[in-house]
């Protein structure tokens, strides 16, 4: 890629207590296991020893896949162009790393329009907290820019990837998503939500002309560097890669601008509208994909941006990442108050001290504790956040205090989730499932700045 890191030596990286962005990584040692992380498995490293060690995403971002760090320039900049202080996920460097924001702000700056673009694979019909981080950072863009999005509801790629699942599964699962997704307060006016099985025969014709152009400039050399695929790989493995690149092209939604649904060209105005992709950092090998191939389409379009998220810790520890199918690793929108109470108190990894005598004197450490990891993404207080930290690695808080504080604010996340879920009916679902042209006024809107959630 052509990226280079854009970290400045000596600048103060976007920090909360305990929390940072900055810093380089050396290579594993000797007999040490290097992290694995692409889109459909994650693995913390191992050390010599074969302790399991912490994600180490500094080493994602410089030495793997050559992104660029969200430095405290780039967040100055969002507040002066947006005029919205940035989000505690990026104060706080959980969104950690990009590829061109600083286009899209460009993009943004001069009143252009550009699209939003995220998704999920439906694996199970229930989701966890982890899975609600980039739809709700991805709402939270969307007030603030006031842009279309799409949401993308890969079913075809879970069916084709997981042994286990069967097509009639994932499409009964991608409604249920669905339904979880829209429970976080989308706007109807300009959001369109599909399910790719039934996206293609509905609507999505454009799409599928797209993938097929794409697909003509792909070599198999290309998909198997990318995603490791080899002789044994099922064909559906590899062309699937090809409509999760093509749903950042705008032309694959003509409905969405306005444009004749019915022609078989391709608009070149709406090619030229750019995108912007919030995800997981496990995501980024599909849209390098498309990065080096989107110019040289018939109708060429932007690179689309992207903006990276960590993953949200298991709730086992470091080097864990919550898991649809391990349900004491993580906490489900659909658990009741006192499954959260038992999962936390029972499994979350405590930072803490063995005996509140030690403690006392010790101190514990925040840093690889769950349950303070977990007020980080959702206590949206930072002077709170701050004494919290203090308190625990000093000693005065024990952790049944600090556990305590986390099941209270994630019983309310998911109560609040839950008594809008109810709301999300069929007849809901399909108005967001409708092709349509969407509403939206971009940087000529004028609102108050959205709360954070």
């Amino acid at each position: 890629m052509a990226d280079k890191n854009s970290a400045i030596a000596g600048e103060e990286p976007p920090s909360v207590a305990g929390l940072s962005i900055a810093g380089t990584s050396e290579a594993p040692a000797a007999g040490a296991v290097e992290q694995q992380i692409d889109p459909w498995s994650v693995s913390a490293g191992q050390d010599a020893e074969g302790n399991v060690l912490a994600f180490d995403y500094p080493a994602i971002s410089n030495r793997k896949w050559n992104t660029k760090l969200i430095d405290q320039a780039i967040l100055e900049r969002f507040e002066r162009v947006t005029g919205h202080r940035p989000h505690r996920w990026l104060r706080r460097g959980l969104f950690f790393s990009h590829r061109d924001l600083d286009k899209i702000l460009d993009t943004y700056e001069k009143g252009k329009d550009f699209f939003l673009y995220t998704g999920r694979g439906p694996s199970s019909d229930n989701i966890h907290i982890g899975h609600t981080i980039p739809f709700e950072f991805t709402k939270w863009l969307q007030d603030v820019f006031d842009v279309p999005l799409v949401i993308m509801l890969t079913d075809d790629e879970k069916a084709l990837f997981r042994e286990d699942l069967t097509i009639e599964q994932t499409m009964k699962f991608s409604i249920e998503n669905a339904k979880d997704i829209l429970a976080l307060g989308f706007d109807v006016k300009k959001t369109f939500i599909y399910s790719d099985l039934k996206f293609y025969g509905n609507g999505g014709s454009h799409m599928l002309w797209n993938a097929f152009e794409f697909s003509k400039l792909i070599p198999f050399n290309q998909v198997r560097g990318a995603f490791g695929f080899d002789g044994s790989t099922n064909t559906g493995r590899i062309f699937f890669p090809n409509f999760q690149c093509v749903a950042a092209f705008a032309t694959s939604y003509p409905f969405i601008w306005g444009d004749d649904v019915n022609s078989p060209i391709r608009s070149k105005k709406t090619a030229a509208i750019p995108c912007l992709i919030p995800c997981a950092i496990d995501q980024d090998p599909y849209f390098r994909l498309v990065r080096d191939n989107s110019l040289r389409m018939k109708n060429p379009s932007p690179k689309p941006a992207l903006i990276h998220s960590k993953f949200l810790t298991a709730l086992q520890g470091p080097g864990g990442k919550m898991s649809a199918s391990n349900p004491n690793s993580a906490i489900f929108m659909s658990d009741k108050p006192k499954e959260i109470q038992k999962k936390i108190n029972k499994y979350a990894f405590s930072g803490g001290q063995e005996t509140v005598e030690l403690h006392r004197e010790l101190g514990g450490n925040p840093d690889v504790d769950v349950a303070y990891q977990y007020l980080t993404y959702f206590e949206d207080d930072d002077e709170k956040l701050d004494k919290i930290y203090a308190a625990y690695k000093s000693g005065e808080m024990l952790t049944g205090e600090l556990k305590k504080e986390c099941i209270n604010l994630m019983q309310a996340y998911v109560k609040g989730f839950q008594e809008r879920r109810t709301q999300v009916t069929d007849e809901v679902l399909e108005q967001y499932m409708k092709p349509r042209k969407l509403e939206w006024l971009g940087k000529k809107g004028k609102s108050a700045p959205p709360a954070e959630t």
